[in-house]
């Protein structure tokens, strides 16, 4: 018990941070704007400096982060794909199975998973969270919307795609730390002074962000949340369990252990929401986990780091 409460003022502030957002909204004092303002700044600069800065002082010699990439990599495909045996079993219409190429892998790995990371392992760990959150990133750019448009009415466009990955900040700031790692470029002292403060203000930004997000949710009929928490349980505990039990079999690194696991255990991302709004996909249904699924992370994330000890 005491092991878990420490668990849980690990995470409080964060979530202290997104409850602040909440009530900012429900004051009517911010609308919709601020999300998209705040998300944009968080994509476009916090998070950029938050991974170079992350990445830019790293040994490449230390670790090899290759195995971290294959089976996060591989864990998400499996996800993804899982949608198609679920959307049969329970009889689902097609929208709701492309709804599920996006509930069903992808949790806020950047918003939530990196702030969690750090505040529990420290900033040692900003490196592994920066590539996890990338690959993510990656796979939810190139296979979630692939399988979305190919099993939708819509044409599926190479160069659209190609063309979101090669302009999508975040797997380009990990490009340029790992460009200055491994040609051991020194920045001028101002800029990463510059480059860390940006940083630093990011997880409050993102956070806040996320708590006007769920501020602006409406409630609806409490039958109306069964299915939501089905998918939150099956998200956050059911499929990283599993991830876990395999990666128990392997000779995978301690700390890409723990890592790995806890940001398969977050809840979904604003990003696959936006998506699903993009497409007409489920949105409400979406929207729903996201809420449901970060007011259950101050019990879940905490129980998640007292099992992984």
């Amino acid at each position: 018990m005491g092991t878990f409460i420490i668990a849980v003022k690990t995470v409080l502030p964060l979530f202290l941070i997104i409850i602040t957002g909440t009530l900012f909204s429900r004051t009517k004092a911010s609308n919709a704007n601020w999300v998209d303002v705040l998300n944009k700044y968080a994509l476009y600069i916090g998070f950029p400096a938050l991974v170079i800065a992350s990445l830019m002082h790293l040994e490449l010699g230390e670790q090899s982060f290759f195995t971290l990439i294959v089976y996060n990599s591989g864990y998400i495909i499996l996800c993804s794909l899982l949608a198609f045996p679920v959307a049969k079993l329970f009889k689902f219409p097609p929208q709701m199975r492309r709804t599920l190429f996006l509930i069903l892998p992808f949790g806020n790995i950047a918003y939530l998973g990196m702030p969690v990371l750090q505040n529990a392992f420290g900033d040692n760990i900003l490196p592994v969270a920066a590539i996890i959150s990338a690959i993510y990133i990656f796979w939810l750019l190139t296979l979630g919307i692939i399988l979305v448009e190919v099993n939708g009415n819509e044409s599926f466009d190479v160069k659209k795609l190609l063309l979101s990955l090669a302009q999508n900040p975040l797997l380009l700031s990990v490009i340029v730390g790992l460009v200055l790692v491994f040609f051991k470029i020194k920045l001028p002292e101002v800029a990463e002074q510059t480059i860390q403060l940006f940083a630093n203000s990011v997880t409050a930004v993102v956070l806040f962000s996320l708590g006007i997000f769920l501020g602006m949710q409406k409630f609806g009929k409490l039958k109306e949340w069964y299915q939501v928490a089905a998918f939150v349980g099956v998200t956050m505990l059911v499929l990283p369990f599993v991830f876990y039990q395999f990666l128990k079999l392997t000779q995978f690194d301690t700390q890409f252990l723990k890592a790995s696991v806890i940001d398969a255990a977050m809840p979904l991302g604003l990003t696959p929401y936006a998506l699903s709004l993009h497409y007409k996909l489920e949105t409400t249904l979406a929207a729903r986990i996201v809420v449901l699924g970060t007011l259950l992370s101050i019990v879940i994330i905490p129980l998640w780091m007292v099992w992984l000890g």
